[in-house]
């Protein structure tokens, strides 16, 4: 099937996310033999930015720069994508399902009135249609969409369709393009940011999550070693932040971020459902709870019935020797 391609890549402070790398293999899903076209603005070093995004597979790369992008409006952003869509015609549109991604391509889709299918976290094709999945009513159910005529234009959960192999040996023209920003709502004039270290949590392969069950801001230490261990990130329920036990940047559920790392770790997580819809899509879930009854253990692959306390630390040591004998 071939088709042209725009893929919206996005940048967190100055680089490019992974996610990116996700939407150009989608749009690869998509049109196994059309021209896929990147287009980045806000990266720190676009030029660079516009280069991985071909090493990842774009053909070519539309760099977007003005000093009103360095930081993300969708009042910005919106006319510079608008602005690359209209020039390049594209019969398909792909960005990963971010804060960003939740925030843009609706109001996209609403200027060229296009319909939009987002959360995507599968893309088959069926004889002569795509099939799009995602999940629906807070992850207890998929529903499965096609486009049959117009712009398809779609968003992927990110850690959901793997990025293709990195070719260094790829080339493709990376082109830079000047937009005009006209009668701007919004300016951003300083961005004050909470300093977090660690792996991005929306990205994140592995994560360790702690509940209410941690009783303090101090019962999140051992989670902290764990995840350092096994480079993690690190999540919380709403419990946990409401509590104010950790930052509310660290939450997981339905009203958080939804994850779908490769490995799950819940700890002192009773499993409300609201928490369920951030992560039960993880691929691998481990519960670590003392109450035998707690509802984490029916989504989970393994439980642990123990108090974390014990258990975590003692997971941590285990972790490291294997690393150790490795």
């Amino acid at each position: 099937m071939s088709r042209k391609m725009l893929v919206i890549g996005e940048a967190r402070d100055g680089v490019l996310r992974n996610v990116t790398f996700e939407a150009i293999a989608a749009a690869k899903k998509v049109s196994t033999d059309g021209e896929i076209v990147g287009v980045i603005c806000g990266a720190d070093d676009l030029e660079a930015a516009g280069k991985e995004m071909i090493y990842y597979g774009a053909d070519r790369v539309i760099t977007v720069k003005n000093d009103q992008l360095k930081t993300y409006t969708s009042d910005g952003y919106g006319q510079a994508l608008l602005a690359v869509i209209d020039e390049e015609s594209p019969e398909g549109i792909i960005m990963g399902h971010t804060a960003i991604g939740k925030d843009i391509t609706p109001k996209l889709a609403s200027k060229m009135e296009s319909g939009l299918i987002s959360d995507a976290i599968q893309i088959e094709e069926t004889g002569e249609n795509l099939v799009f999945t995602r999940p629906i009513y807070s992850g207890k159910a998929f529903e499965k969409k096609i486009i049959t005529d117009g712009l398809l234009f779609a968003t992927i959960r990110p850690n959901n369709i793997k990025a293709l192999e990195r070719d260094d040996s790829r080339s493709g023209e990376v082109t830079a393009k000047s937009v005009e920003m006209k009668d701007l709502r919004t300016v951003i004039q300083d961005v004050i940011r909470k300093s977090t270290d660690g792996v991005d949590l929306s990205e994140a392969s592995i994560i360790v999550a702690g509940g209410r069950g941690v009783k303090s801001a101090e019962g999140f230490e051992p989670l902290e070693e764990l995840a350092d261990v096994l480079g993690a990130a690190l999540g919380a329920s709403r419990g946990a932040c409401d509590a104010g036990y950790c930052d509310y940047s660290l939450q997981i559920g339905q009203t958080g971020k939804v994850v779908t790392p490769d490995l799950y770790i819940a700890v002192g997580i009773s499993g409300a459902i609201q928490h369920l819809a951030g992560m039960s899509n993880s691929k691998i879930i481990v519960a670590i709870n003392k109450d035998p009854e707690a509802n984490i253990f029916n989504v989970a692959d393994y439980g642990i019935v123990g108090d974390l306390f014990d258990v975590v630390p003692k997971l941590t040591e285990q972790i490291k020797q294997i690393k150790v004998n490795a």
